[in-house]
Order: C-alpha cells, then structure tokens, then sequence
C-alpha cells in the first residue's frame, strides 16, 4: 500500500467518479483505476460499486476512507513540522466548531488567522461537540471547540469562558403575564414546558437532563432537532421552547422574535472549551493558534472563565 494509492482513492470516493478524480489529478483514467483495484486487491474487498452514474462507497470503503483521510492528515502534519521558514508559522490547520460556535467565529478568526499566520493555511469543519471530538480523536481535526466535557484520556481539554442558559419561547406564543415579563424562570418551570432540543449525547442536553434529574425532574422533550436554526425555526412557528445560550439565539440573526428567559434555581452553565488530542504532539502551528484561538473566543464573548 501506497501513500500515493491512499490520495486517489480518497479523491475518488470524494468526488464520487473516476473521470472527475483523473480530472483533477491530472492523469490517465485508467491509471487511477489500476491504482484503487490494487487497493482492494490488496485488502481483498470491495471498497467502491461501480455505476453507471460514478461510484458509490461500500463499507469496507466507508472505513478506509476514514483511515486514508487520518493517515494522509499526520503526513502533511509531518512535513508541516519539518518545515522551517525563517522561523514563521506554515502548514494547514483543521479546525473544527460547533454551529453556534461557527456562526459567530468563522469571519473573525479567518480575518485573525490570516493576520498572524500569513504563510498557514486554515481549514474550519463544522459539526456538533460529539461529532468534533471524534474527528480530533481520528485525526481529521487538529483541534476544537467544544462544549462537551470529554472524558476520553486521548483528548485533552482547556476551559476557555461560561455560557449561561435561557428557556427561549417565541414572543408570538401563549405566555402568561410572569413571562412576559422577562423574569427568571426555575428549573421547575421549564421541566413543564414541552421542548425542542438536540439529541444526546448534545451537551446541554445532557447538562439539562442531569440537573433536573438531581431535582426529580424530567424534561418533556417534544422533538428532537440537530440544527440550531431549525430548532429557532420550530421554536417560532410551532410555540415550541427551547434551552439555548444567548450566543445560540443571536446566531440565527432574529432574536427580536424571542423571548429569552434566565434559567434559575438553579442556574444552568455550560463551558466552551479548546479540545487538542493527546496522542498526537502539537505542532508549531497549532502552538501559536491556540492562544489566538483563546483570545478571539473571549473577545466575542466577553465572559471569561
């Protein structure tokens, strides 16, 4: 097996076509063929169905794409180190965020990357906590922002700043006159309310559910949603409620339409942290980002830890 074989693959099965790989790759179709059918020769499986309309992945193939993309990520990692220019910052960074993270962070931290690392090269991956710390854990990512607090000893965690949390409720829905209001609302209050919410292993869901477990509460989840602007969306239109951070709400650009109301009583916090893996040194690169990373995060929040 072959680096040079693990690259056409990854392209292939990426691209879905081996006309499109050989397009880009700038060579013979038939070349490329030959290379991923030593692959499969190799690990003596299919790892792509042929069809008319391209290539589609099997299995077999879903695994080893995951592997080749880990494997082809620590090779520029390796020459990334290896390299030296003058003492300036090179290589490619991959860092990956959580939605509401992404929302707020993607433009500022592109603009601050590009000021302090001109000669880097930045690559953002956007996925729930969970999702990203997998990444990190495969080596796709080199590090992320997270709310989760990952008890995996092959990831390492730095606490940055606090979030609270507010039960949000569509101003255009039933609320009695205490609500309208804008007053705190207990945990109590909210465990009536029938709510939309990520499923686990989502980090505040799991916050929610263990704070009103300590109460001898239950939440009444009524959907469960994995896109931030959808549950917005369904918390508008549907009079649906919602456990949401501020910077949550504010990333749909609409939070005029929202009652926000501080959950007390208690109160409900969940930390964002800076996730790197544990099993991998850090490079030069992702040395000097991570302060960056830290400053930009508290700058935009301005709550920290």
């Amino acid at each position: 097996m072959e680096l040079r074989q693990l690259e056409y693959f990854v392209h292939v099965a990426e691209l879905g076509s081996f006309t499109k790989a050989a397009n880009l790759l700038s060579i013979a179709q038939p070349v490329l063929s030959r290379q991923v059918r030593a692959l499969e020769l190799e690990f003596r499986q299919v790892l792509l169905e042929r069809n008319g309309r391209g290539v589609t992945l099997t299995e077999p193939g879903r695994r080893l794409l995951e592997h080749s993309r880990s494997i082809l990520s620590q090779v520029q990692r390796v020459h990334s180190d290896m390299e030296d220019e003058r003492g300036e910052a090179t290589g490619r960074l991959v860092v990956a965020l959580p939605p509401s993270v992404s929302s707020v962070m993607t433009a500022p931290l592109v603009r601050r990357f590009r000021e302090r690392f001109p000669k880097a090269t930045l690559c953002l991956l956007e996925g729930l906590s969970a999702y990203a710390l997998e990444w990190l854990t495969m080596g796709r990512a080199d590090c992320a922002i997270v709310y989760t607090n990952s008890t995996s000893p092959s990831v390492e965690l730095s606490p940055v700043l606090s979030e609270q949390l507010y039960l949000v409720s569509s101003r255009s829905a039933p609320l009695s006159s205490e609500d309208l209001a804008g007053k705190p609302v207990s945990l109590a209050e909210v465990a009536q309310k029938q709510l939309v919410m990520p499923s686990r292993p989502h980090s505040i869901r799991l916050l929610l559910e263990a704070a009103m477990a300590q109460a001898s509460l239950k939440p009444c989840i009524a959907l469960e949603i994995e896109s931030i602007p959808a549950i917005l969306n369904l918390v508008h239109d549907e009079e649906l409620h919602a456990v949401l951070s501020l910077k949550a709400v504010h990333s749909g650009g609409q939070q005029q339409e929202f009652l926000v109301r501080p959950i007390e009583d208690p109160p409900l916090h969940t930390t964002l942290w800076i996730a790197t893996s544990a099993q991998r040194p850090r490079g030069p690169l992702l040395e000097l980002a991570i302060p960056v990373f830290r400053q930009l995060l508290c700058e935009l929040w301005q709550t920290p830890l």
